[in-house]
């Protein structure tokens, strides 16, 4: 089956879903969106109040940042990236999903990176790299270290919401951002461009 057509049926198993509380609450199921074929995927937390109106992942302040944050490392959602998040549907309030929250939405996530079949995967924020790598995990000890998930390369990061909160850790994620670069060249493309590295 095509990249498309089963990234098709998943979603639309995904917008079905009854799995947990969220979707009761939530306008929109936000399933994800970007390159099937580019290498790279992002994963945030979960959709906030612009994603869950519009149906689409990070569209709000924190999503143009972090698209201003995958262009300076030359890439983009249409041509390198696909973007989703550890759960699809907006937590109230956006608060933190629940363990329980993020379980249930886990094995379509998983199914996404399977069909997406990035090389590496930049995980955005505690949410994240707790739901995919470790409950216990801390995004300060964590981030900007290579882990290894399923034979893939994860960095963990900042989440862009919190670079709108302390802009003071822009410099880190740059630092971070590099290391993804680097890697995609040694992956991917190796004549990938990046103006500003």
């Amino acid at each position: 089956m095509e990249k498309e057509e089963a990234i098709r049926q998943l979603n639309d198993q995904v917008q079905d879903c009854r799995r947990c509380q969220l979707r009761a609450g939530c306008s929109r199921v936000v399933f994800g969106e970007g390159s099937l074929n580019g290498g790279l995927m992002v994963i945030g937390e979960g959709p906030g109040q612009d994603e869950d109106r519009l149906g689409r992942p990070f569209v709000g302040r924190a999503g143009q940042l972090l698209d201003k944050i995958l262009e300076s490392g030359g890439f983009s959602r249409r041509d390198q990236v696909y973007v989703g998040n550890i759960v699809k549907c907006r937590p109230p309030g956006n608060r933190v999903p629940l363990p329980e929250e993020r379980t249930a939405c886990m094995p379509y996530l998983k199914e996404q990176i399977a069909i997406v079949d990035p090389k590496i995967i930049i995980l955005l924020g505690a949410t994240a790299l707790q739901g995919l790598i470790d409950p216990k995990a801390k995004i300060g000890a964590s981030r900007g270290k290579w882990l290894q998930w399923e034979g893939r390369w994860v960095m963990p990061t900042y989440h862009p919401a919190a670079l709108l909160r302390n802009p003071g850790l822009k410099p880190v994620v740059w630092e971070d951002l590099k290391q993804v670069v680097g890697k995609y060249r040694e992956l991917v493309k190796p004549s990938h461009p990046c103006e500003y590295c």
